[in-house]
Protein backbone atom coordinates (compact mmCIF):
# COMPACT_ATOMS: atom_id res chain seq x y z
CA UNK A 1 0.00 0.00 0.00
CA UNK A 2 1.67 3.13 -1.40
CA UNK A 3 0.17 6.79 0.24
CA UNK A 4 1.42 10.14 -1.50
CA UNK A 5 1.02 13.27 -0.50
CA UNK A 6 0.09 15.88 -3.72
CA UNK A 7 0.62 19.21 -3.48
CA UNK A 8 -0.65 22.03 -5.96
CA UNK A 9 0.11 25.51 -5.43
CA UNK A 10 0.83 26.63 -9.06
CA UNK A 11 -1.97 29.31 -9.19
CA UNK A 12 -4.36 31.09 -7.38
CA UNK A 13 -5.73 27.93 -5.56
CA UNK A 14 -3.81 25.55 -3.09
CA UNK A 15 -4.94 22.57 -2.73
CA UNK A 16 -3.35 19.08 -1.27
CA UNK A 17 -4.31 15.47 -1.58
CA UNK A 18 -3.91 12.25 -0.10
CA UNK A 19 -3.77 9.12 -2.49
CA UNK A 20 -3.44 5.50 -1.55
CA UNK A 21 -2.10 3.61 -5.00
CA UNK A 22 -3.00 6.32 -7.36
CA UNK A 23 -6.59 5.31 -7.24
CA UNK A 24 -8.06 6.22 -4.07
CA UNK A 25 -8.19 9.99 -2.69
CA UNK A 26 -8.91 9.84 0.54
CA UNK A 27 -9.22 13.24 1.48
CA UNK A 28 -7.95 16.61 -0.37
CA UNK A 29 -8.15 20.40 1.13
CA UNK A 30 -8.63 23.32 -1.53
CA UNK A 31 -8.40 27.09 -0.75
CA UNK A 32 -9.50 29.18 -3.34
CA UNK A 33 -9.92 32.46 -2.03
CA UNK A 34 -6.19 33.29 -3.94
CA UNK A 35 -2.43 33.07 -3.21
CA UNK A 36 -3.11 31.96 0.70
CA UNK A 37 -0.59 29.23 -0.02
CA UNK A 38 1.57 30.37 2.73
CA UNK A 39 -1.23 30.22 5.64
CA UNK A 40 -2.91 26.88 4.37
CA UNK A 41 -0.33 24.86 3.22
CA UNK A 42 0.86 23.11 6.05
CA UNK A 43 -2.58 23.51 7.90
CA UNK A 44 -4.19 21.64 4.96
CA UNK A 45 -1.83 18.89 5.49
CA UNK A 46 -1.95 18.11 8.88
CA UNK A 47 -5.88 17.70 8.67
CA UNK A 48 -5.63 15.52 5.72
CA UNK A 49 -3.39 13.35 7.64
CA UNK A 50 -5.37 13.42 10.76
CA UNK A 51 -8.30 12.65 8.48
CA UNK A 52 -7.53 9.89 6.94
CA UNK A 53 -5.61 8.29 10.07
CA UNK A 54 -2.09 7.95 8.60
CA UNK A 55 1.06 9.19 9.53
CA UNK A 56 3.89 11.22 8.11
CA UNK A 57 6.06 7.26 8.41
CA UNK A 58 3.68 6.01 6.16
CA UNK A 59 3.81 8.32 3.11
CA UNK A 60 6.21 6.58 0.65
CA UNK A 61 6.54 10.02 -1.61
CA UNK A 62 5.49 13.77 -1.74
CA UNK A 63 4.57 14.75 -5.03
CA UNK A 64 4.52 18.21 -6.22
CA UNK A 65 3.16 20.14 -9.35
CA UNK A 66 6.50 22.09 -11.23
CA UNK A 67 4.86 24.57 -12.94
CA UNK A 68 4.25 26.32 -15.23
CA UNK A 69 2.77 28.93 -12.77
CA UNK A 70 3.01 31.74 -9.87
CA UNK A 71 6.12 32.22 -9.07
CA UNK A 72 5.85 32.54 -5.53
CA UNK A 73 2.69 30.00 -5.26
CA UNK A 74 5.64 27.44 -7.05
CA UNK A 75 8.72 28.37 -4.23
CA UNK A 76 6.19 27.85 -1.75
CA UNK A 77 4.85 24.46 -2.49
CA UNK A 78 8.14 22.90 -3.27
CA UNK A 79 10.27 24.48 -1.04
CA UNK A 80 7.35 22.48 1.14
CA UNK A 81 7.58 19.00 -0.40
CA UNK A 82 11.55 19.19 -0.43
CA UNK A 83 11.73 19.75 3.27
CA UNK A 84 9.19 17.03 4.05
CA UNK A 85 11.14 14.44 1.51
CA UNK A 86 14.34 15.40 3.68
CA UNK A 87 13.05 15.06 6.90
CA UNK A 88 11.27 11.94 6.29
CA UNK A 89 13.94 10.78 3.90
CA UNK A 90 11.73 9.81 1.37
CA UNK A 91 11.44 10.39 -2.58
CA UNK A 92 10.16 13.83 -4.55
CA UNK A 93 8.32 13.36 -7.45
CA UNK A 94 7.69 16.23 -9.76
CA UNK A 95 4.32 16.48 -12.29
CA UNK A 96 3.88 19.28 -14.88
CA UNK A 97 1.14 21.71 -14.02
CA UNK A 98 -0.47 21.72 -17.15
CA UNK A 99 -0.95 17.79 -17.61
CA UNK A 100 -2.64 18.22 -14.55
CA UNK A 101 -5.09 20.52 -15.62
CA UNK A 102 -5.88 18.24 -18.73
CA UNK A 103 -6.35 15.20 -16.76
CA UNK A 104 -9.39 17.07 -15.40
CA UNK A 105 -10.87 16.91 -19.23
CA UNK A 106 -12.72 14.10 -20.93
CA UNK A 107 -13.18 14.11 -24.62
CA UNK A 108 -13.18 11.24 -27.09
CA UNK A 109 -12.20 13.17 -29.79
CA UNK A 110 -9.95 16.34 -30.48
CA UNK A 111 -7.39 17.93 -28.52
CA UNK A 112 -7.01 19.54 -25.09
CA UNK A 113 -5.07 22.76 -24.84
CA UNK A 114 -4.51 23.51 -20.80
CA UNK A 115 -3.79 27.70 -20.29
CA UNK A 116 -2.79 29.67 -17.66
CA UNK A 117 -2.72 33.10 -17.78
CA UNK A 118 0.54 34.85 -17.77
CA UNK A 119 -0.37 38.72 -17.89
CA UNK A 120 -1.43 40.64 -21.04
CA UNK A 121 -2.25 38.24 -23.64
CA UNK A 122 0.56 36.00 -22.79
CA UNK A 123 -0.44 32.49 -21.25
CA UNK A 124 1.37 29.12 -20.60
CA UNK A 125 0.06 26.58 -22.73
CA UNK A 126 0.92 23.33 -24.00
CA UNK A 127 -1.47 20.57 -26.13
CA UNK A 128 -3.25 17.23 -25.35
CA UNK A 129 -4.70 14.75 -27.46
CA UNK A 130 -7.83 13.16 -25.99
CA UNK A 131 -5.90 10.20 -24.35
CA UNK A 132 -3.98 12.88 -22.29
CA UNK A 133 -0.88 12.64 -24.33
CA UNK A 134 1.24 15.41 -24.88
CA UNK A 135 1.70 16.36 -28.09
CA UNK A 136 3.26 20.15 -28.06
CA UNK A 137 5.50 20.73 -24.99
CA UNK A 138 5.32 23.31 -22.46
CA UNK A 139 5.31 26.78 -24.08
CA UNK A 140 4.96 30.72 -22.89
CA UNK A 141 3.08 31.95 -26.17
CA UNK A 142 1.34 35.61 -26.86
CA UNK A 143 -1.95 34.94 -28.37
CA UNK A 144 -3.40 36.30 -31.49
CA UNK A 145 -6.65 35.87 -33.92
CA UNK A 146 -3.51 33.32 -35.87
CA UNK A 147 -2.93 31.33 -32.92
CA UNK A 148 -3.97 27.31 -33.44
CA UNK A 149 -5.04 28.65 -36.96
CA UNK A 150 -3.53 25.60 -38.49
CA UNK A 151 -5.72 23.10 -36.72
CA UNK A 152 -8.78 22.00 -38.09
CA UNK A 153 -9.86 19.66 -34.73
CA UNK A 154 -11.40 20.67 -32.30
CA UNK A 155 -9.75 22.45 -29.45
CA UNK A 156 -10.81 22.36 -26.00
CA UNK A 157 -9.69 25.40 -23.61
CA UNK A 158 -9.29 24.89 -20.26
CA UNK A 159 -7.87 27.07 -17.70
CA UNK A 160 -8.24 30.43 -15.89
CA UNK A 161 -7.35 32.75 -18.80
CA UNK A 162 -10.80 31.90 -21.01
CA UNK A 163 -12.17 35.43 -21.04
CA UNK A 164 -8.85 37.18 -22.69
CA UNK A 165 -9.09 33.80 -24.65
CA UNK A 166 -12.47 34.04 -25.99
CA UNK A 167 -11.39 37.99 -27.58
CA UNK A 168 -8.84 36.10 -30.27
CA UNK A 169 -9.61 32.41 -30.48
CA UNK A 170 -12.97 32.64 -32.13
CA UNK A 171 -12.95 29.95 -34.66
CA UNK A 172 -15.71 27.12 -34.78
CA UNK A 173 -13.80 24.68 -33.48
CA UNK A 174 -12.78 26.52 -30.06
CA UNK A 175 -14.69 24.87 -27.21
CA UNK A 176 -14.54 26.78 -23.82
CA UNK A 177 -14.93 24.98 -20.62
CA UNK A 178 -15.60 27.21 -18.02
CA UNK A 179 -15.63 24.79 -15.40
CA UNK A 180 -12.36 23.70 -15.05
CA UNK A 181 -10.23 26.31 -14.24
CA UNK A 182 -7.33 25.48 -11.62
CA UNK A 183 -5.21 22.50 -11.44
CA UNK A 184 -6.01 20.79 -8.48
CA UNK A 185 -3.51 18.05 -6.54
CA UNK A 186 -6.96 15.51 -6.74
CA UNK A 187 -6.12 15.27 -10.24
CA UNK A 188 -1.92 14.89 -9.72
CA UNK A 189 -2.57 11.59 -7.83
CA UNK A 190 -2.90 9.16 -10.69
CA UNK A 191 0.02 10.78 -12.80
CA UNK A 192 2.66 11.00 -9.64
CA UNK A 193 1.50 7.33 -8.70
CA UNK A 194 2.71 6.23 -12.33
CA UNK A 195 6.02 8.12 -11.24
CA UNK A 196 6.23 6.55 -8.13
CA UNK A 197 6.20 3.11 -10.02
CA UNK A 198 8.72 4.10 -12.64
CA UNK A 199 10.98 5.74 -9.97
CA UNK A 200 11.08 8.98 -11.45
CA UNK A 201 12.28 10.65 -8.81
CA UNK A 202 13.63 14.57 -8.18
CA UNK A 203 16.86 14.97 -6.66
CA UNK A 204 15.53 16.75 -3.67
CA UNK A 205 18.67 18.98 -2.84
CA UNK A 206 18.64 20.56 -6.74
CA UNK A 207 15.11 20.60 -7.87
CA UNK A 208 13.84 24.17 -8.59
CA UNK A 209 10.35 24.46 -9.87
CA UNK A 210 9.71 25.13 -13.32
CA UNK A 211 9.14 28.77 -14.40
CA UNK A 212 9.38 29.09 -17.70
CA UNK A 213 9.70 32.78 -17.80
CA UNK A 214 12.19 34.65 -15.39
CA UNK A 215 10.94 36.17 -12.21
CA UNK A 216 10.68 40.24 -13.09
CA UNK A 217 10.56 42.58 -9.85
CA UNK A 218 8.08 45.43 -10.61
CA UNK A 219 10.48 48.76 -10.31
CA UNK A 220 9.22 51.70 -8.74
CA UNK A 221 8.40 54.67 -10.58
Amino acid sequence: MSYILNIETATKNCSVSLAKDGITVLYQEIAEQGYSHAEKLHVFIEDILKKSQVNFQEIKAIAVSKGPGSYTGLRIGVSTAKGLCYALGIPLISVDTLQVLAQQVSVENGLIVPMLDARRMEVYSAVFDSNHHKIMEVQAEVLTDKSYADITETIYIVGDCQEKCQTVLTAANFNFLPEVIFPSAKEMSALSFAKFLQNEFEDVAYFEPFYLKDFMLPTKK
